[in-house]
């Protein structure tokens, strides 16, 4: 039973996340991880080198090695609509495109192929945990085991009829159906999530609140993406959307919002008070107009915040390098201090904030004893990578997806010297020939769809 002895030029961890995070950074240092997939020592490489019980060796003389990162809000299936509905605001976006795309062509085999691709373009760029937010979770569920990525399966309620279910009661079944069906794999995990406050009412929030008191299930949901959202909110309700949530009993320590991009003192004050966490998404919300949401305010009030990157649809990149150095960047303007997020703290945010997020913070998120080795090694061969001052630095502000060399998930490697290896034992190249015939298809069908459409 001998273990892993990984050793790498830098070593670089979130230790505490928040408005001021702690990050160890090591150089010439070495992870222990044992044939179970839990790290069981972190230190330097000469003192854990001399260990006995070490089996296999690997040397990454010129990387940095950093937990790997967690992309805390996503739809996965909706890689295969990338690029099909570009440049349009929200409301257009979704009752003009997407919501009909996905009412004349959405089924398992859609869902099949989208999070396969979804999957396995994460873990070429370092993200080695999802949070997933999509219909037949079924399917996806199978699809992140297939690939061997770890997933927290966020399980959609939504008050209008769709091709998965036919209303409230019919969601909560088939979801909890998957959650029993897979809720001894170890990769994933699962919680509830209706939509959003402007399509979900308040009999389906308690229903749900029941499910989830009674399951310790977590609730995750689109929250304050839009000016809009609020003002018609306040018409209907008379009340913000996150006051009405903390009415209905929805908020706490398990409940976590994506976007929260029109966030006041208010709304700042109730996700402190309940302990609820935030996933912000700067990629998608720049693309699709919604704002710029205040995260050095919310780190300051003592949220947890996590990074996401939203679907591929409302972004076109899974890419969480990407949105680690827009999250530091746009604070800096929106804020006009150029220290408002600084580099370990969008660090933090893409690691151990968005997995305490998502209700795994005591698991992964960082490189520490007891934890699952979900890391990523990320080379520093290039020439944008030259000269190297402060690893952490560079991590968020020079580094790309394209400079991750090594994936570990649960202590299996998944990628080395960049080529994939699936839990399924395919390759790249393998595993994109085995979907290609499906992904074209689909792909002709949804342009079909579109072209229709615009008549």
């Amino acid at each position: 039973m001998a273990d892993t002895l990984i050793c790498a030029r830098w070593l670089i961890t979130p230790t505490q996340a928040g408005a001021s995070p702690a990050v160890l950074t090591l150089p010439d240092a070495a992870v222990v991880v044992d044939r179970q997939g839990t790290i069981t020592a972190v230190g330097p490489e000469a003192e854990l080198a001399a260990r006995a019980n070490i089996g296999t060796r690997i040397r990454l003389d010129e990387h940095i090695l950093a937990p790997g990162l967690v992309n805390a809000h996503t739809h996965g299936a909706m890689t295969l609509l990338r690029g099909a509905a570009d440049d349009l605001p929200l409301a257009r976006w979704l009752h003009e495109r997407v919501w009909p795309i996905e009412g004349a062509l959405l089924d398992e085999h859609f869902v099949s192929v989208g999070t396969q691709l979804a999957a396995l373009e994460m873990l070429l760029g370092g993200t080695t945990t999802c949070a997933d937010m999509y219909f037949y979770s079924a399917a996806a569920a199978q699809a992140y085991l297939s690939a061997g990525l770890r997933a927290v399966l966020a399980l959609p309620v939504i008050d209008f009829p769709t091709r998965y279910a036919a209303d409230v009661e019919g969601y909560l079944s088939l979801g909890l159906g998957v959650r029993d069906r897979f809720r001894d794999e170890s990769l994933l995990s699962f919680c509830l999530a209706p939509h959003a406050p402007y399509t979900v009412s308040d009999d389906a929030f308690a229903r749900i609140q029941a499910y989830a008191d009674e399951l310790g299930l977590g609730i995750h949901t689109h929250l304050h993406e839009t000016a809009q959202e609020i003002t018609d909110s306040e018409r209907r309700y008379q009340e913000r959307p996150s006051v009405r949530l903390a009415r209905l009993g929805a908020l706490g320590p398990g409940f976590f919002a994506a976007h929260c991009v029109h966030f006041d003192d208010v709304d700042l004050a109730l996700f402190a008070r309940y302990g609820c966490g935030v996933v912000h998404c700067p990629s998608s919300n720049l693309k699709l107009a919604s704002g710029v949401a205040p995260v050095s305010r919310m780190l300051a009030a003592g949220l947890d915040v996590g990074l996401g990157t939203d679907g591929a649809a409302s972004n076109n990149r899974l890419d969480l390098f990407e949105e680690m150095r827009l999250a530091a960047l746009l604070a800096k303007v929106a804020e006009n201090d150029a220290t408002a997020i600084d580099a370990a703290q969008a660090f933090t945010m893409a690691t151990l904030g968005g997995a305490r997020v998502i209700g795994l913070g005591a698991h992964i998120g960082s490189i520490e004893v007891g934890k699952r080795a979900d890391l990523i090694a990320v080379s520093l061969a290039s020439p944008g990578m030259t000269p190297l001052f402060d690893p952490v630095s560079h991590f968020v502000y020079a580094a790309s997806r394209a400079d991750v060399s090594d994936v570990w998930v649960d202590g299996a490697r998944r990628v080395q010297g960049g080529q994939l290896h699936t839990a399924a034992g395919l390759s790249t190249a393998e595993a994109m020939a085995q979907w290609a015939p499906s992904i074209a298809s689909l792909a002709e069908q949804i342009a079909a769809f579109r072209t229709e459409s615009r008549r």
